[in-house]
Formats: C-alpha cells, structure tokens, sequence
C-alpha cells in the first residue's frame, strides 16, 4: 500500500515539475521545491538514522517481508537524501523565492519609480511653499504609489447620458426632501443665526448640504492627499490638482484637520460641505469659534461655510433664485441661455407666465434670464443672479436648477398624500 502512494506522488511531482518548467519564474520553481520536499518527508516513514552519526549499529531483526522491507528502505534512503541536501539548499532557495516589492494591481513598477521621483520633487516644492517637516511627514510619508482606482474614475467616460428630468427626479427625491425638512426644523437655531450672519436663507444652505452629501451622510472615503498626489502625477488637468495638493498640506499644516482625518471624494472634494481645498481656504469657517475649521463634523463650521461661499459668491437676499415659467410659441428659444439677461418686466411683456398659473414674484426691473437645462424643448426657468451664484458652486445646469428646486420644496407646504388614508375621529370618552 505505502508503495502505490509513494510510487502515485512521485508521478504526481514528476508531472509538476514539467508543468512549472515550461513558463514558471526561478522563485515560482524554488517555491514549489521546499514545498515538495515537505511533502515528501510528511508521506515517508520516519528516517533511519544514519551509521556515521552512531556509535552502535543495533542488530537487525530477522526480515518476515523481504521485498517490502528492501523495498521501504530503499524509499527512506530516497527520504533521507531530500533532508540531507534540503540545509544546503534552503538558503538559496528562499532567497531565489523571495516575492518582489509589493505592487498593487493597476500600477507598474515603473509608475511607482516615476510616482516615487514626483513626489520627491513635489515635496522640495512645498518646504519652498513654506510647509513644515511635520506636515510633510504625516502627509506624504504613506503615499507610495498612485491610487488605481482614481485614475480609472478619473479617465471613464459615461455610457449613458441622464435627461434632466430623470436626473430631478434622482436628486429632488421625497425622501431627501422629507429628510431636508425634518434637519432644517432640529437645526433651526442655527440655521437662523447662520442666515442672519451672512444674508442667505436657511433651505438654500441646507439643500446644498443635502445635494453634496446626503446631509453628511456620504463625503468619500478617499484619503484626499492621496487621491490629489495620484490626479496630480497622472498628467490630465496635472497643474490644478498639484496646486490643489499644495493647498490640502496648508491646511494641515494650519491645524484644521490631521492628515489621516482628511477624507473625501475620489476627485479631493472634502467634508459635508465638499470643498475642494483652494474653496475651503476662500470659502470655510470656524462656526462655533474653536480655533479650527472643521467641515467634516462640525455643524456650525458646515452650515457657515456653505452660506459664506454664497454670500462671498453675490447671493442677494432680497429675491429667490428662479422659477419654473411657460414660454410663448413666438418666443425664440435658441438664444435662450443664463447670459441673455434682460428685465423682469420685458420678460411678462413677451408672454412669459409662471408655470403653475400664478404671478411671477420677482421685482419688475429685476435682471433675469431664461435658461434651458433640458434642452431646446425641455422645461424653461426664470432666473435671477441667485442662479448664478449656484453656477459659480457647480457649472452645470441641471445642479443649479436642481437647487434650487431643492430649496423650494424644503420651505413649501407639504402635500397631502391622496392615497393616504383619512384621519380618523378622536375616542370620545363617555363623561362619567
């Protein structure tokens, strides 16, 4: 029995052998090899001991199994050879199968030699900018390579484009406008204070907050030096991210955040608020006065920061940020954009109507323009410099408008529910 096995794994690695032999590396084979010998020495019986190595040859017992004797001490001199060269071997082999530098998957070797040369020079660049040893230590001594997956976010393109209205429906949802509500009454205190210090409406700060980060609820888990040192060294839009990179270390190194605390999107957005580090060096604010600036936890600083980048940015208080209006079959849409701006009241006087039938609130000589989000033949909104203002946050079209859509039904009576069961009638308890 124990020399069908013996003979079935000595075929078993005989075979492996030509297997790793035809394409395996040296420290693949020398890998292989030390684990080999382990088996052989595991599935032999154990090991005579060698006559140079006793005083006394003990006698031999009278054989009852001729050829299976001859036949397992012929297998244990086999087992006692694999243990005699193993010493020899084992320093050698190891140090043949030792695995090389680690690399992540998605980055070379050269990349991470090239990344390692960037970054030295990136460095002497900001001892120069004038951040301190310890900033850079706590900073950059973790970032050895650029992240994969940055760069894959980074490079992809979309496959689908969403239509504006789909993208409505996505971010003004009634769970994020009941969740919008319910904040905006538990933070009323300070919302108020905050609007009264930098003249602009609690449900404008609090919709920006909800679109950005689901209320605090999702800011990335990116380490943001990281995420900016790799958009910095892989080439597209290089420059602005190493500044950006630069301004991130400043703000370390002024004490507002640690580096390991400092967490945002894959793209370096930061905190609740998500402010890229030059917009949180313009733009944020020590709400409660603790000395530090901390949009990652801090309500007070949160909610301050958002109403001081509107504020900063031309929010007029005096007037909404637009409306949803139907356009006249004569008006021209083609030259319809946020720059074509002209008064209110020239607006009315070419049969502009609000959406819903009402009156259109704004001032007659207010300055407003129609924009399109949706295209030529999608919905038309009436636009004062407020909408600017959220251009000026995010260029994009469908976001201001989603903001302000936002902002409105934060504010808005609810709706009653028409499939919502009437309320019932109070027990009346029969007076005794």
């Amino acid at each position: 029995m124990k020399k069908s096995i013996l003979r079935q794994t000595s075929a078993y690695h005989r075979n492996r052998w030509k297997i790793l032999a035809q394409g395996s590396s040296i420290a693949t084979i020398a890998s292989a090899l030390l684990l080999t010998a382990s088996v052989a020495i595991a599935q032999s019986p154990p090991a005579a001991t060698p006559k140079s190595l006793t005083q006394k040859t003990a006698p031999q017992k009278a054989a009852t199994n001729k050829p299976a004797t001859q036949s397992a001490s012929k297998d244990r001199r086999k087992s006692t050879a694999v243990v005699a060269v193993r010493p020899a071997l084992k320093s050698k082999l190891l140090a043949q199968a030792s695995p090389a530098p680690a690399v992540t998957p998605g980055v070379t070797a050269q990349e991470k030699a090239d990344f390692s040369l960037w970054l030295k020079d990136f460095r002497s660049e900001a001892r120069v900018a004038g951040i301190s040893e310890k900033t850079l230590k706590a900073a950059l001594d973790d970032v050895s390579e650029p992240i994969p997956r940055v760069v894959e976010l980074d490079r992809k393109q979309p496959e689908s484009t969403i239509t504006f209205d789909q993208y409505l429906e996505r971010i003004v949802n009634t769970n994020r406008i009941e969740r919008g509500r319910t904040l905006l009454l538990e933070n009323q205190a300070l919302l108020n204070a905050v609007s009264t210090q930098y003249n602009v409406p609690p449900q404008y700060i609090v919709a920006l907050w909800g679109i950005e980060t689901d209320y605090g609820r999702v800011t990335g888990g990116y380490s943001v030096v990281g995420a900016l040192a790799t958009l910095a060294f892989e080439g597209r839009r290089a420059q602005f991210f190493r500044t950006e990179l630069l301004k991130a270390l400043k703000i370390i190194d002024e004490g507002h955040i640690t580096a390991g605390n400092m967490l945002g999107s894959w793209a370096g957005a930061m905190g609740q608020s998500q402010f890229m580090p030059s917009s949180f060096l313009s733009f944020a604010q020590d709400g409660n006065n603790d000395g530090r600036k901390d949009i990652w936890t801090t309500l007070p600083d949160v909610f301050a920061s958002i109403a001081n980048y509107l504020s900063s940015s031309g929010w007029k208080a005096d007037r909404n940020w637009g409306e949803a209006v139907v356009l006249p079959t004569t008006l021209d849409r083609a030259g319809l954009d946020s720059k074509n701006r002209k008064p209110v009241a020239d607006w009315i006087s070419a049969g502009v109507t609000r959406s819903d039938g009402k009156r259109i609130s704004f001032d007659p000589n207010v300055s407003a323009a129609i924009v399109l989000p949706g295209g030529p033949e999608g919905p038309a909104y009436l636009v004062t410099e407020n909408y600017l203002v959220f251009l000026k946050w995010n260029r994009s079209l469908y976001f201001a408008t989603a903001a302000g859509t936002l902002a409105d039904r934060l504010v808005e009576a609810p709706q009653p529910d028409p499939y919502a069961a009437p309320p019932t009638s109070p027990v009346q308890t029969p007076a005794q």
